[in-house]
């Protein structure tokens, strides 16, 4: 249930567990203590805290870093016609909408989102609010609109750059509105009927030239890449997270051992495009290889490539906005085990989302965004949808 409490300067927040964001902490009993939105101690002995404080008392919970969405798209609906009724909808209309969908993903527990693409420039509109408002809403790590060819994978979104030039204009543009990072749709994809997910949509040279670019910037760069030469061009090119990595082929995906093990080696962050809401059917292509999918996951987990959470969320009545526990839970599924998806929801999230030293982690100086579930998500990865409490920036939300 949604709640808005304004906090204490400082306050305590006592549990029976903490997963701080890469391992649960051997203790029967903790407490995290907020000063100024700030975590300032954590203690794990049992004992009480120190000071005259208000104390959250939270009984048989497990507390963890709010989980951070690291792709996500607040302008789409999460309808079978959201490409449509993007390109139709009024923009204080569509601004209102995003809104509502980000104050739901709080409820979530998601205290921090990547948007990576959106119409005119919205997403950055909403960051200022919910920046002076904790909460109105997740943090959000906003791209613009994607960079995309000519009527190539999300054009109606409004950033269409045909060459190097143009490339690097839209770069420049970005940047000088403000952006956190650079999306570029390196290759097709399933959303936009003129394009076919396994096709490049520009050359190694182009994507180098928007990959410098914004690194001349001071900024990351996230491609989406389906196809096996865009994936690999993109990794060629510099780009700091790949999104996706699906290795789409005309019928249905074909993994490369080598670029996979060429993307552990550099480091570079993948985010994967799972999480599906339980009962609502995805299209019949997906479903049929749904198994390969989470075998390639698994194999890319194996092989040592970092791997962060990506739903895609608001693509279609699969993805809503509030879709990232159940991506926590089939990736644990997929044979990683609990920990190794919770850290990819939080602390690795971080990483991808330029976020590391501010949230991803229960430590001492993180802003204190924090996510409470009842029972034990390490020893029931479904414990991750009992959600008790949820605190941004020291504010308590739920």
């Amino acid at each position: 249930m949604a709640r808005t409490e304004p906090a204490a300067e400082r306050f305590a927040i006592r549990a029976r567990r903490i997963f701080d964001g890469a391992a649960l902490l051997p203790a029967s009993r903790t407490t995290v203590v907020v000063d100024k939105g700030l975590i300032s101690a954590i203690e794990t002995s049992g004992t009480r805290v120190e000071g005259h404080m208000p104390v959250h008392e939270l009984g048989d919970a497990t507390l963890l870093p709010g989980l951070i969405d690291a792709h996500t798209h607040l302008v789409f609906d999460a309808s079978d016609t959201a490409a449509v009724n993007v390109q139709s909808a009024v923009h204080r209309d569509l601004a209102a909408a995003m809104r509502l969908r980000a104050r739901a993903m709080m409820d979530h527990g998601i205290t921090s989102v990547r948007d990576l693409g959106d119409r005119d420039y919205l997403s950055l509109m909403l960051r200022e609010e919910t920046a002076k408002q904790p909460a109105a809403g997740p943090r959000i790590v906003a791209a613009g609109p994607p960079i995309t060819s000519t009527g190539g994978h999300c054009w109606f979104l409004g950033c269409e750059a045909d060459d190097a030039e143009a490339i690097t204009a839209a770069v420049d543009d970005h940047a000088l509105r403000g952006v956190d990072v650079i999306k570029v749709m390196a290759t097709g994809g399933r959303m936009t009927p003129t394009t076919v997910p396994h096709e490049s949509q520009y050359s190694l040279k182009e994507l180098r030239v928007a990959a410098d670019r914004a690194h001349f910037h001071g900024l990351p760069a996230a491609a989406h890449v389906h196809g096996r030469r865009g994936i690999g061009d993109a990794l060629a090119a510099g780009f700091d997270t790949l999104e996706h990595v699906s290795f789409m082929t005309a019928t249905g995906i074909d993994p490369d051992p080598g670029i996979i093990d060429a993307i552990a080696a550099s480091r570079v962050i993948v985010s994967i495009t799972l999480g599906l809401l339980p009962g609502v059917h995805a299209s019949p292509l997906m479903e049929s290889l749904t198994p390969r999918i989470l075998a390639h996951v698994k194999d890319m987990a194996d092989r040592g490539v970092r791997i962060t959470l990506g739903p895609d969320s608001g693509l279609n009545p699969a993805k809503p906005h509030t879709v990232l526990p159940y991506a926590v839970e089939q990736f644990a599924g997929a044979g990683v085990g609990a920990a190794a998806a919770l850290a990819a929801a939080t602390q690795t999230a971080a990483a991808a989302c330029g976020l590391s030293g501010v949230a991803g982690r229960i430590a001492p100086g993180r802003e204190a965004d924090l996510l409470a579930v009842t029972g034990n998500p390490l020893a029931n990865i479904a414990d991750i949808h009992n959600v008790a409490a949820v605190y941004h920036a020291g504010v308590r939300v739920v």
